[in-house]
């Protein structure tokens, strides 16, 4: 079996036997030990990505993107490998807390925080909030000064830039709910919101694009506009008052599911960003902001893999086959929400059968509850043997679900030969626990 390296993590590699191995662990062994459906997550990978886009982003700041996934000991991680993290509820913002993670490298997102979030953000000494509204303009001004603490804000712009990505992920166009809309003026307008409170310090902008992005046009456009709007609220409020220093890209940066998927090299992208960033900053006299960047599903998404015990194959002729896993949709909504491509190979053991397509599908009673669509699996398949999904690192546990009370599998962390949960299995009684007994 060969392994992609641009779509598995750096530690995978199969035995003579045809066993896939993550860290220094079989499958074999992960799924004895934990069971599956199981998301198995290669620490010395992780890290390794961390640490590319330090190095490429070296004089820039570069905040992990929490939502794609976050836990207690990978929040851990990132204070060990220097990054900032960046938060979009309290939930996440209660993480970052219990893990020990340095307030002042949080970054808070979010089109509603609520009130008690944002209380709790300038409680914890957040290092930046970007705002959404201007409803959250005035409501942070409130709770920053009855905090008596001048809180640091970006302000969250929406360029009007499209990028080539699902409709469901492009957060750049002007007809969505985030941001400020920089064509109707209402980002000019709230910088002058902001520039009015004295509990407020304006420290720069932010905008993002949309996800999975594989080009840089729609970054440099972006780019364009944004440093444009930065000259002209210098030119407006005058320069001791309208020079800000930071400009935050957000992240978008697409991986490889599969082997059709070319993703950009961090050191690519942080090279392409500052040569757009000077190039416009010259030719509008501004001085070259600190960039910083939001990379999540490019540093976590090829980190992780699920391991699926197959149940049944369905052969229906002259249509397709269908292989039925013991998870799906509850551990993986993306397919079903973006039509998301995947792969996936027969990972506990080899096999010299033909190879035909085949459609991995859930145990959920969607007939949407498909894994991974078209894939060639072996024609010996049967039941009880494992697949393995790479590419599972973003958006499959912090967007899982208990449908069909099916609990959630749980993160396994392997490194150097040895494996250990960071998030446990949810058992069935913690399925009932919130149930309130009539």
């Amino acid at each position: 079996m060969s392994l992609d390296p641009a779509v598995w993590p750096v530690t995978a590699a199969c035995s003579p036997a045809g066993v896939l191995g993550l860290g220094g662990v079989g499958v074999d062994e992960l799924a004895a030990s934990f069971g599956t459906p199981a998301l198995v997550l290669d620490e010395a990978d992780f890290r390794d990505r961390c640490r590319q886009w330090r190095t490429a982003f070296a004089d820039s700041e570069v905040y992990y993107a929490g939502k794609a996934f976050l836990c207690l000991a990978l929040a851990r991680w990132l204070v060990e490998e220097d990054l900032s993290l960046d938060v979009c509820s309290g939930g996440e913002l209660l993480v970052a807390e219990r893990a020990g993670f340095p307030a002042a490298r949080l970054l808070f997102h979010g089109n509603n925080k609520s009130p008690a979030e944002l209380r709790r953000a300038v409680e914890l000494g957040v290092g930046r909030i970007v705002v959404d509204s201007a409803v959250e303009i005035d409501r942070l001004a409130r709770t920053a000064a009855a905090a008596g603490i001048r809180q640091r804000v970006l302000i969250r712009v929406t360029p009007g830039v499209e990028a080539h990505t699902h409709e469901y992920v492009a957060t750049g166009q002007e007809d969505q709910k985030f941001g400020f809309s920089l064509a109707s003026g209402a980002a000019a307008e709230a910088a002058r919101q902001v520039l009015a409170l004295p509990s407020l310090e304006l420290v720069g902008l932010h905008a993002h694009i949309g996800s999975q992005i594989f080009d840089t046009s729609g970054y440099r456009l972006a780019i364009r506009r944004l440093v444009a709007l930065l000259a002209d609220i210098r030119a407006e409020h005058g320069n001791e008052r309208g020079v800000f220093a930071e400009l935050n890209l957000g992240g978008g940066l697409g991986i490889a599911y599969t082997d059709a998927d070319a993703p950009m090299p961090a050191m690519e992208l942080a090279d392409a960003l500052a040569a757009a960033v000077g190039k416009e900053c010259a030719a509008v006299g501004y001085p070259p902001p600190r960039l910083a960047v939001e990379p999540g599903r490019a540093i976590v998404g090829s980190s992780t893999v699920t391991l699926y015990e197959v149940g049944t194959v369905k052969e229906l002729p002259g249509l397709r086959t269908y292989v039925s896993v013991d998870g799906g949709m509850s551990d993986n909504i993306r397919t079903a929400l973006y039509g998301a491509h995947y792969t996936a190979v027969l990972a506990s053991r080899a096999s010299n059968a033909d190879v035909q397509l085949v459609t991995v599908c859930g145990k959920h009673c969607e007939s949407g509850d498909i894994v991974v669509r078209e894939v060639a699996l072996p024609a010996d398949l049967a039941p009880g043997d494992l697949l393995a999904v790479p590419g599972s690192g973003a958006y499959h546990y912090s967007m899982a679900s208990t449908y069909n009370h099916v609990p959630r599998p749980p993160v396994v962390a392997v490194a150097g030969g040895r494996a250990r949960e960071i998030v446990r299995r949810e058992t069935e009684d913690d399925l009932l626990r919130l149930d309130v007994v009539p």
